[in-house]
């Protein structure tokens, strides 16, 4: 659905201080009957009018309010969620079906949801939090299942487990995960000298990779890579097929095969590989 059939004012708070604005502006919208209801999703289902599915979303966008109020305590702001909210609103007027004798609102509240879940996955911490669907569920639910501050009991444990119905060592990795918190990787700009703290940067830095090591150990190997097909080109066809196909091609031949090619013993093979391989040592060294 396009976002252009609801204002602008009201699809998305500009900013935080325009949020009461805005808040106060959806609860001016009046509440449709069932039967405005009814009439206006048949129109868009049936018709196509926009008109109607622009009213349909604009009662609505209070009830999204509400639901975005209750997703307040994951430190996201009140006007994202929202925002989000917003979309999944869109979207489940875009596919709601008045035939089925349900209220917009009951359809809707789970597209609400869904996009605020997704929002929140994404942006709770630098590192996605969530991923698979037993730590999703794990996620919105495990604080609300925890009866105290501290780490779970293991009844606790066996508990939540059960009635979300994964398994134990899941809800003990979440419980973690929720008790963590994003660690800069770099020290914060007003840090000081006499600082405590010291950033994952001074600890964690890669040796191994030296920049200009790695330069040299490229030059290196295009210097070898020169003369080796330097070599290559002072070998007849025949010892340079030889060399390629025992040496340098991903599927290498057996003395055998090459025999096989060019009607000759697996041993005359080795002695012209061997051969081979002399002239290019002698020409590689020269």
């Amino acid at each position: 659905m396009n976002k252009d059939l609801v204002p602008s004012h009201l699809l998305v708070p500009a900013s935080t201080g325009s949020l009461d604005a805005y808040i106060q502006g959806v609860n001016k919208v009046p509440i449709l009957t069932l039967e405005e209801e009814q009439a206006l999703a048949r129109q868009f289902r049936d018709e196509g009018e926009l008109e109607a599915a622009r009213r349909m979303v604009l009662a609505h966008l209070r009830f999204v309010v509400h639901v975005a109020k209750g997703y307040t305590g994951y430190g996201l702001a009140l006007g994202d969620l929202i925002q989000e909210g917003n979309i999944g609103l869109m979207k489940a007027v875009k596919r709601f079906d008045p035939d089925h004798g349900v209220r917009l609102v009951s359809f809707a509240v789970h597209w609400i949801r869904a996009e605020m879940h997704e929002f929140i996955l994404r942006n709770w911490r630098i590192v996605k939090v969530a991923t698979t669907k037993a730590q999703r569920k794990l996620f919105f639910n495990l604080r609300k299942s925890k009866k105290r501050l501290g780490w779970l009991s293991y009844e606790e444990v066996q508990s939540v487990a059960k009635d979300l119905g994964v398994k134990p060592e899941v809800v003990l990795e979440m419980e973690s995960r929720l008790s963590g918190q994003d660690i800069g990787f770099d020290l914060p700009p007003n840090a000081d000298d006499d600082m405590p703290y010291v950033a994952p940067a001074a600890f964690l830095q890669n040796h191994s990779r030296d920049p200009q090591l790695e330069a040299e150990s490229e030059d290196l190997t295009t210097y070898n890579n020169q003369l080796l097909y330097a070599g290559l080109d002072d070998l007849d066809e025949r010892s340079q097929d030889i060399i390629r196909s025992r040496w340098l091609q991903e599927n290498k031949m057996t003395l055998q095969e090459l025999g096989d090619r060019y009607e000759v013993s697996a041993e005359r093979i080795r002695q012209l590989e061997a051969n081979a391989l002399r002239k290019m040592r002698a020409s590689i060294t020269a």
